[in-house]
């Protein structure tokens, strides 16, 4: 590949399980030679998933505005395989999505991307990723979401359970409030937590916390609709996307 950063593909054989095909991908990507692993020291890190359909400024701009906020040592970008809360009739094939958040990704230092979903294949759940970045004692991980992800938590696979395997990164755009958000989910999820100043405590000792971002009004949705068009998108998407998406002709016939 040409792409100039770190990505972690993983080969499974038909007879392993997902779990285990997950555990593989996060092995390389904390192995000693990878930028991930700093001198043995624990490590901070942002798991962003999404879909990235395709992946655009917005996406950066907010992993960018975050990364700081919680000083996190990486954002590891994890686009999914097969969401399950989405219709798969506007989605683009999984490896066109990874390979353009590759390239959105190419030229930040803090921002990796990983294929742990996408090899694993199939639906992907959030909680089956969580569970292999849990596991690990050299990693403190953050899960990014938005605050309408939040609202929608409690129909989330094993949703009582994520809150105890990351801290939960809660972001927040200029229009969306955070706490109409907590309130809209199960009493017996949120009787789980305690306040502490800004932050909500888990019973597990981990953190739900807010972060405002300014963020940039960027739609996937909107830039698959202005290609539809036969409308630009450049600025909208990084240009290695943009160039990618023409070459491969994607979103014309959505």
């Amino acid at each position: 590949s040409s792409l100039r950063m770190t990505i972690t593909r993983t080969r499974i054989p038909d007879n392993d399980s997902a779990l285990k095909s997950f555990c593989l991908s996060i092995e390389s990507l904390f192995a000693k030679t990878s930028p991930f692993f700093e001198d043995g020291v624990d490590l901070r890190v942002g798991i962003f998933g999404g879909t990235f359909n395709p992946p655009h400024l917005g996406h950066l701009r907010l992993a960018e505005e975050v990364a700081p906020l919680f000083g996190l040592s990486r954002v590891i970008f994890v686009p999914s395989h097969t969401p399950p809360h989405k219709s798969a009739l506007h989605v683009a094939a999984p490896e066109h999505r990874l390979e353009m958040t590759c390239r959105a990704c190419e030229d930040n230092a803090l921002f990796d991307v990983s294929d742990m979903e996408i090899a694993a294949k199939g639906l992907s759940y959030t909680v089956k990723t969580l569970e292999v970045f849990a596991g690990r004692k050299d990693c403190e991980p953050f899960f990014i979401l938005g605050t309408d992800s939040l609202r929608e938590i409690g129909t989330w696979k094993d949703s009582e359970r994520l809150f105890s395997l990351a801290h939960f990164t809660v972001v927040t755009r200029p229009g969306t409030n955070f706490r109409a958000a907590w309130a809209g989910l199960p009493a017996q999820t949120r009787a789980q937590f305690h306040e502490a100043g800004e932050s909500l405590v888990h019973a597990s000792s981990t953190r739900v916390e807010c972060a405002a971002v300014c963020g940039l009004d960027i739609s996937s949705t909107r830039i698959r609709a202005l290609v539809r068009e036969g409308q630009s998108v450049r600025y909208l998407v990084t240009e290695p996307v943009r160039s990618y998406m023409i070459d491969k002709k994607l979103y014309r016939n959505d």
